[in-house]
């Protein structure tokens, strides 16, 4: 479906074809597209991509790319992505094969290069993988996000999503790379090898290998996106807060970028680990997600 202005209005998704939109005064417009309707050859893992962004906004806006954590949906983190679209950017939350997490595979791998397979396998398609991990070369990632922006691009040709590609290759200089668990250590995985705009990341990476929890090897390897360019954050009551704390630094993260979030559940929360999910949620933290991101 496609929804402008909070609203669902008429939309053909196998098509992509528009129908009139009603146009409410709220310049904020939204876009959900399924991952298998952007590209056929996607058959996993099809929950709906959201892409916001203002009416109004400028051709040369940077782009906010947030992955969501294991199991997790970007409908998850509309308003996170609501915020971020109104402090100037278009933002986009894509699904992809999030399940299982690299922290139940790896941890009980002994090769210590377990999570970089893992994560290039869930990036492209390409290498090893992990024990039980693979996808085609479709379901990967980068391949998802070209799909979804040229079908964004195909619907709605003059609200800029097509600045964001060259030919098959997306232009990483536009592109902010942001997540939460899972998703964020894939940001961090891919802002190593490709120079971004910015990273933003909640709550991981950790990847670590047992048994004394050593972080793995890429996390502290060179990076192709510079430290100033890197931004995270973590609940300081959650269950691995000191491993990302470590991590971060492993990381080359300035001290000055990392926000410790310390709000109380909103509600009752629940799982062994409530505080992790909670820094993506919570309404009351957009004024740290408005630090985290910065000005476009």
């Amino acid at each position: 479906m496609l929804r402008f202005a909070r609203r669902i209005v008429g939309f053909s998704a196998l098509a992509l074809s528009l129908a009139t939109p009603v146009v409410a005064a709220d310049p904020m417009v939204e876009h959900q597209i399924k991952p298998s309707t952007a590209d056929p050859a996607v058959t996993r893992f099809d929950e709906s991509n959201i892409a916001i962004a203002r009416k109004d906004l400028s051709a040369t806006a940077p782009l906010v790319l947030f992955l969501p954590g294991t199991g997790g949906k970007p409908e998850n983190v509309r308003g996170l992505l609501t915020v971020v679209a109104e402090q100037g950017y278009r933002t986009l939350g894509l699904s992809y094969d999030d399940v299982p997490a690299v922290v139940q595979v790896c941890p009980r791998v002994p090769d210590p290069d377990c999570s970089a397979h893992f994560r290039q396998m869930r990036l492209d398609g390409s290498g090893p993988g992990a024990p039980g991990v693979s996808n085609p070369a479709a379901e990967g990632i980068v391949a998802r996000l070209v799909a979804t922006l040229r079908a964004l691009d195909r619907a709605e040709p003059e609200e800029g999503w097509g600045g964001y590609l060259s030919g098959d290759t997306p232009r990483w200089d536009r592109i902010v790379l942001s997540g939460l668990s899972q998703g964020a250590g894939m940001a961090a995985y891919l802002a190593k090898s490709v120079p971004v705009r910015r990273v933003v990341l909640f709550s991981s990476p950790w990847d670590f290998t047992q048994p004394n929890r050593k972080l793995a090897p890429w996390i502290a390897n060179p990076s192709a996106t510079p430290p100033e360019r890197w931004f995270a954050e973590y609940h300081k009551r959650e269950a691995t807060a000191d491993l990302l704390a470590e991590s971060y630094r492993a990381l080359g993260i300035p001290n000055d970028h990392v926000l410790v979030f310390d709000r109380d559940l909103p509600g009752n929360g629940g799982g062994p680990n409530p505080y992790h999910g909670s820094t993506v949620r919570d309404p009351g933290y957009a004024a740290q997600w408005r630090v985290l991101y910065g000005a476009p």
